[in-house]
């Protein structure tokens, strides 16, 4: 994390921390932040999928998206990672979100794509489940002579927690065993930062913290448990993180990780936390494989409301899902495919 970042956008954040308070109890997991939060606006944003459940090799670029064309083959796979690049006052920034299911697929994708881990000023990634961390520690053994010493990986609530399917509390088959904290810190250059509000990871980037749940529909599965004190509970995603920026003239850029608590409560929470209600763009996984027929057209229906320039699901959000996406948003749908660069210019 780079000095100019602590010295202006933490300043900011400790000047509405209170507000941040005084808006909402964050301790009962709806936090009502409303404008907490000012995020700089970036000149320039660039965000590269390094993983992701599709690829193809042909499809050409289109409208912000622009295709890999290099020569080496990207591997697919059912998980998400991104490289998430910034330009505020004309100062460069760069960090990664999310570290896909297995470290070949990562880690040869990042050397395609020419990644340079030398550059990151942060890490982070949504929430444990492997898909999304189980590249990671293999990604840090690897580039440790790159990556910069005392680098902070930033997480929610209860990353490191198991997680498990089930229809009891006692009958739970354990599908999700995130590294452990002390062994990401044992590597000895990386400092592992948790939250539980928004938070700057880079200059003009910001995790939501806490989601609001304000949706009657985007519900999690009550047969997802994750384990408490030694016990598994019902699991509720308190500590799912998604990445918000700020575009010059142009708006929010939210990108999901999985959604589980819902894109459309996510995309309210980035407006409400921001205070800013133009959104440019939504993409990442938005967790809707599976959901019945009605639950995709409701989130559809309120996405399209919000009147985003550009939508791109990825990962979980489910093939129905992106037909119907693209189907009521022709204009702003773009398909994601492994590689793909996304440059946002004012």
């Amino acid at each position: 994390m780079s000095k100019e970042m602590n010295r202006r956008e933490f300043l900011k954040t400790s000047a509405v921390a209170g507000a941040v308070f005084l808006a909402g109890d964050l301790l009962d997991g709806n936090p009502k932040v409303y404008g907490a939060v000012n995020i700089p606006e970036a000149e320039n944003i660039m965000i590269t999928i390094i993983t992701d459940n599709y690829t193809e090799t042909t499809r050409r670029s289109y409208k912000i998206a622009n295709r890999y064309a290099g020569g080496d083959l990207l591997y697919a796979e059912h998980g998400l990672s991104c490289h998430i690049e910034t330009v505020v006052d004309g100062r460069p920034h760069s960090l990664l979100f999310d570290f896909g299911p297995t470290f070949p697929g990562l880690g040869r994708n990042m050397d395609a794509l020419k990644i340079d881990s030398e550059k990151l000023e942060a890490l982070a990634f949504s929430h444990g489940h492997r898909d999304h961390c189980g590249g990671l520690i293999e990604l840090l053994k690897s580039r440790r002579e790159k990556i910069p010493k005392g680098i902070p990986l930033y997480v929610g609530e209860e990353a490191f927690a198991e997680r498990g399917r089930g229809k009891r509390p006692d009958d739970v088959r354990v599908d999700h065993r995130p590294p452990k904290k002390e062994d990401i810190e044992g590597l000895g250059f990386v400092k592992v930062v948790e939250i539980k509000e928004p938070t700057p990871i880079a200059s003009g980037v910001y995790l939501t913290g806490r989601i609001e749940k304000v949706t009657d529909y985007e519900k999690v599965d009550p047969g997802r448990w994750v384990k408490r004190g030694g016990n598994f509970e019902q699991e509720n995603f308190i500590g799912e993180q998604s990445v918000v920026l700020n575009l010059k003239g142009k708006g929010l850029v939210v990108l999901t990780g999985c959604a589980h608590v819902g894109v459309v409560n996510t995309v309210k929470h980035a407006q409400r936390m921001t205070g800013v209600g133009k959104v440019h763009a939504i993409m990442g996984g938005f967790h809707l494989t599976g959901a019945r027929e009605e639950i995709i057209q409701r989130t559809v229906a309120d996405i399209k409301a919000t009147a985003p320039d550009y939508i791109m699901p990825m990962h979980c959000t489910g093939f129905e899902a992106m037909v119907a996406f693209s189907k009521e948003m022709p204009d702003q749908f773009i398909l994601n495919t492994v590689g793909t660069k996304y440059i946002f210019n004012p």
